[in-house]
């Protein structure tokens, strides 16, 4: 799921690509390569918490997972609406 979103946020991301500054494209390329490694490390997470055959442990650590790819997300976020008020 979190895939299609992804792939469907890049997309739209390229759509708008022949409207962007440097700065804006640089800034898009940067909060993507946030976002990646969010996932990455929020399927790493959920890989650890499937493996493991303690309930509250699953849960914790799908919970953390949940935290670090809405953390990822946010400061993707960030990063691009700061390079729209450079602009």
């Amino acid at each position: 799921m979190r895939i299609a979103i992804v792939a469907a946020a890049a997309l739209g991301a390229f759509s708008l690509a022949a409207c962007e500054s440097p700065a804006d494209k640089a800034a898009e390329q940067q909060a993507d390569a946030v976002e990646a490694a969010g996932e990455a490390k929020a399927d790493a997470l959920e890989n650890q918490a499937a493996a493991t055959s303690n309930e509250a442990a699953e849960t914790q650590l799908n919970e953390r997972a949940d935290a670090v790819e809405e953390a990822a997300d946010a400061k993707a976020d960030a990063i691009e609406q700061q390079a729209g008020k450079k602009d």
